[in-house]
């Protein structure tokens, strides 16, 4: 008991330095101020990330039964997004972006005078708190806006329609969104870590990760290192949830944990999506 009270004890001290996080941090103020300063980085750091994420996973559904290895981990198999799928979604993720993250960019690049950088980087532990922080916050805030969406038709036909034109989801279809959500969403990503009071290297650290499990929830394949498989007691979705919610469209609301479903009911694994088949 002893021996397991020390390693927590070290792991706690570990993590709560202050001089872990320090040289990335200093790397960052002091070679690249002008950079990480203005109002364009966070969006240009959000975008460039999202294109990355998906990547590797539109070369799995671009090789297809090339990679049997890979398509074992298909969620639904026999659905596999075709070249126009694929070419509409990446359509209207440029024109959301050459029309509405453009602009925005600029607008906010004119109005906002460029942030000033603290000496200090965050704790560890500090970082790693604000970004779970953040991901329940924004949970919570999406939740409520997703289920609202559903429940109420012209909110959906309006607005949230187009990102449930394909029920086998795959990760161009994660920005495959009517420009209001769009805008929504990138409002609470940019909000919550103000609320939060959170470092601005645990802000992007936020942005980043958001951006990666949003990919990974749209993804199309359940793999051993996914997010909800490393996260025990069922507590995050992941890419398994989000495609029942895409299959059976009035469960599943929250984007990445499962709480806010069980406890208003609208909880359902994959087993149910099969059962109801």
């Amino acid at each position: 008991m002893a021996f397991a009270d020390n390693t927590m004890d070290t792991w706690t001290n570990y993590l709560g330095q202050n001089s872990l996080l320090q040289p990335l941090w200093d790397t960052l103020r002091l070679n690249y101020r002008d950079y990480v300063r203005s109002p364009l980085f966070p969006i240009v750091l959000t975008v460039s990330s999202y294109f990355i994420f998906c990547i590797p996973y539109l070369a799995c559904d671009i090789m297809g039964n090339r990679w049997p290895w890979v398509q074992q981990f298909k969620i639904q198999p026999s659905h596999r997004p075709t070249a126009s799928t694929l070419l509409h979604c990446a359509g209207v993720t440029l024109y959301n972006h050459v029309f509405l993250v453009l602009p925005a960019s600029v607008a906010q690049w004119l109005w906002r005078p460029p942030v000033d950088l603290p000496d200090q980087a965050p704790k560890l532990l500090e970082l790693i708190a604000g970004v779970i922080g953040n991901l329940l916050l924004f949970d919570f805030q999406y939740f409520i806006w997703h289920l609202l969406h559903h429940r109420i038709r012209w909110l959906y036909v309006t607005f949230h329609a187009i990102h449930h034109k394909y029920s086998s989801p795959f990760a161009l279809a994660t920005q495959c969104l009517g420009g209001w959500e769009l805008v929504t969403v990138g409002f609470w990503t940019t909000l919550n870590p103000v609320i939060l009071k959170s470092h601005l290297l645990t802000t992007w650290a936020f942005m980043i990760v958001h951006v990666y499990v949003s990919v990974e929830d749209h993804c199309g394949y359940d793999f051993p290192w996914s997010t909800s498989r490393l996260i025990p007691f069922g507590m995050y979705g992941g890419p398994s949830k989000h495609d029942v919610h895409h299959q059976k469209p009035n469960t599943n609301f929250a984007p990445h944990f499962s709480h806010w479903d069980r406890i208003f009911g609208t909880h359902a694994d994959f087993s149910f999506c099969n059962a109801m088949k």
